[in-house]
């Protein structure tokens, strides 16, 4: 399977402080990248560089064969880089439809792909006119997952969507996920705490600590084992 996003010996950080120490990783074209590790290793960090928001300090990230190392964060989301970042945002003053087309105004077909988004979170339907902000954090989290959809992603980034919902909802961003990469012309990167979701939902996994890749490999039958044993779970 060839690699959509190339993530070749990058060291990132902040300010004097290096946080990532050189790190390879790839995320299969039309499959999923799994980065498991513990809370302080790097894992948020990672996904910042590779979605613009950090600068390398050296290394380079290629996406669909193009170097994108000095790109700025539009510029990557133009190529079709999509970013769910960690804490379920979205703009709580605004009612569910308000921030769907936040998004969807001025692209062609926004409205039809408003309506894509809300098919794969039927959930959401019934909340239209209700504000964000009164949304349950699993609400949000779908919310935050469709708006990032409509930009229509190539590649769409998620940093621990399953953090701090519900187990109903956690099964189904999970169900989401697998189709989504099953259409083929969707791949996503996805940090994640909960090991046995990762792995259902990935191609290949990466294990990070202190800045580095220590174990990688295929989330297969025998990952979940090699998993918990990097992870001392």
């Amino acid at each position: 399977m060839s690699a959509l996003l190339t993530m070749s010996g990058v060291r990132a950080g902040y300010g004097g402080s290096e946080v990532l120490h050189g790190i390879d990783l790839e995320v299969p074209a039309g499959g999923v990248a799994a980065v498991l590790g513990h809370n302080g290793a790097g894992k948020t960090t990672l996904l910042r560089a590779a979605v613009g928001l950090l600068p390398c300090k050296a290394g380079r990230i290629t996406f669909d064969g193009r170097e994108i190392t000095g790109l700025k964060p539009h510029a990557r989301v133009a190529m079709g880089i999509g970013y769910v970042p960690q804490g379920q945002q979205s703009f709580t003053q605004l009612t569910t439809a308000e921030n769907l087309r936040v998004v969807a105004d001025g692209r062609k077909g926004g409205k039809a792909l408003i309506d894509e988004s809300l098919d794969l979170f039927p959930a959401l339907k019934e909340l239209l006119d209700r504000k964000a902000g009164l949304l349950s954090g699993g609400q949000r989290q779908q919310l935050a997952i469709a708006r990032a959809l409509i930009t229509e992603p190539r590649l769409l980034v998620l940093d621990e969507p399953t953090e701090g919902i519900q187990p109903n909802v956690v099964a189904e961003i999970e169900r989401i996920i697998v189709d989504l990469a099953s259409r083929g012309d969707l791949s996503v990167l996805l940090v994640e705490q909960h090991v046995g979701f990762s792995l259902r939902a990935s191609d290949v996994y990466y294990v990070v600590e202190s800045g580095r890749v220590t174990h990688s490999g295929a989330s297969d039958d025998t990952a979940t084992h090699e998993v918990a044993s990097a992870l001392a779970i």
